[in-house]
């Protein structure tokens, strides 16, 4: 078995006063776009405020859309920008940012391949609610793509030797003749760091009370998907020096979420991507499992605050790798067959073997004539053991934030650039709408963590 990567940040008595550019958040966006801006020749410093690295992007399990890939055609699926476009816009109920999403669309594919001349191999595919073509990519091996991409990532940064400095939260922009001229932090002391350019990838504020009550007073009360450092930092930071906020309101609520535990788990979408279906607690299905995360949420709140469970078997388990975490922490229910699954589970057993056998039917003629789900019915639920998982929605992603244009270029309230400061990642809002699609948030932090780096090459040179 090959030895567990783990990675060192740099020590605190090595932070220099200045840098080249200076990247706030160690997830997918900080990490690639300090990676791009040193391919470039550029010194970057990485600056995270938790003794833990990754970010949100850590607890991310699907994988990573991108349209027209290598990858797709050699699974002889073939995909277009256009379509990739058009989906992301409908799920997004059609608010979202069409400069931002027509660059995001038509930049997958190079993202793809830059990671995989990176040795990050993205070379299986499963698919997410409101998708009609399978495009989220993922490693061969079926690893979780979250903790997958931040340790590759990592290995790149240690490999390049970019300083990377935990436990130092920043505390201030700063500015010089209307331009970024380097940050205030707290580490064990005050410091100031300079550098011409700052890249925000600080991530979201889904674990942010704050923001949440103030934007979304209605979802305080609902556990969270979130790290606890998701508080929204780079976007106060910003909004501090005049920067747009946009899209604050739209919170994303995913509707699969495990919490009968005192830690909320995000049971992921590739779940049903495989072919598990939800059921009420009387055993019955009750909505198009691979419709929009809004609607899946909707419905499941509509039963009225019970929660619902995931059904699937053992083939769609051996096609979800985190299934095997989920059961290791407790979160999984298990029968020999559906009648002790129904027992343990408290589910009515003839209704929950009437909708298995009525699914399989559908998954045979390839039609769902009772709620139209067209995808994710590559296999029967028929291979013994069988499993449950009892969900409910929790407070998941946060589609509002800063406002940027497609050069990542942060914008302030007069649609102007503020100079010198980029943002990449969840602390953008604007790309998803009033949605965020499953396996685009991965996709956002590559595609726009490498356009950042590319931008502050350009901005210094």
């Amino acid at each position: 078995m090959a030895e567990k990567f783990i990675f060192t940040p740099t020590k605190i008595d090595q932070l220099k006063d200045s840098y080249d550019v200076i990247i706030i958040g160690s997830g997918g966006a900080g990490l690639t776009s300090a990676i791009q801006a040193y391919e470039l020749g550029l010194s970057p410093v990485i600056l995270e405020k938790m003794d833990k690295l990754g970010g949100n992007t850590t607890r991310a399990s699907s994988g990573m859309n991108a349209a027209e890939t290598f990858v797709q055609l050699n699974h002889k699926i073939v995909d277009s920008f256009q379509d990739f476009y058009d989906e992301t816009f409908i799920g997004g109920g059609k608010q979202n940012n069409p400069e931002l999403l027509k660059f995001f669309t038509e930049h997958g594919a190079l993202a793809i391949d830059w990671l995989a001349q990176h040795g990050i191999e993205l070379d299986d595919l499963t698919i997410t609610g409101g998708m009609k073509t399978m495009r989220t990519h993922r490693p061969s091996s079926l690893a979780p793509i979250g903790g997958y991409l931040v340790t590759e990532l990592l290995k790149l940064v240690d490999k390049y030797q970019i300083p990377l400095f935990d436990n130092i939260k920043v505390d201030q922009l700063l500015m010089k003749n209307d331009r970024i001229v380097g940050v205030k932090a707290s580490a064990d002391k005050k410091i100031e760091i300079h550098a011409k350019a700052v890249i925000l990838a600080t991530g979201g504020f889904g674990a942010g009370k704050d923001l949440l009550a103030k934007y979304r007073k209605d979802l305080t009360s609902l556990k969270t998907t979130n790290q606890p450092g998701a508080t929204g930092d780079g976007i106060k930071l910003a909004q501090n020096i005049g920067a747009k906020l946009v899209d604050m309101d739209q919170v994303q609520v995913h509707p699969t979420v495990q919490q009968d535990t005192p830690h909320a788990f995000l049971i992921g979408e590739a779940v049903r991507g495989e072919g598990a279906i939800l059921v009420n607690n009387e055993g019955r299905r009750f909505v198009n499992e691979l419709d929009t995360r809004k609607n899946v949420t909707q419905a499941i709140d509509d039963l009225g605050g019970t929660g619902a469970y995931l059904i699937l078997d053992t083939s769609i388990r051996q096609r979800v790798k985190a299934i095997e975490f989920y059961d290791h922490v407790g979160l999984v229910e298990s029968g020999k067959n559906l009648t002790e699954l129904a027992e343990k589970t408290n589910l009515n057993p003839e209704n929950l073997q009437a909708t298995v056998e009525k699914w399989n039917k559908a998954v045979e003629a390839n039609k769902d004539s009772e709620f139209n789900r067209s995808t994710g019915m590559e296999r029967t639920i028929s291979q013994g053991p069988f499993f449950a998982i009892h969900i409910a929605p929790a407070v998941h992603y946060t589609m509002g934030g800063v406002a940027i244009n497609h050069n990542t270029q942060v914008l302030n309230t007069d649609n102007q650039v503020i100079k010198g400061l980029f943002a990449a990642g969840e602390v953008v809002g604007g790309l998803h709408g009033n949605n965020r699609i499953g396996g685009n948030s991965i996709a956002e932090t590559v595609v726009f963590g490498r356009q950042a780096g590319q931008q502050v090459f350009k901005y210094l040179n």
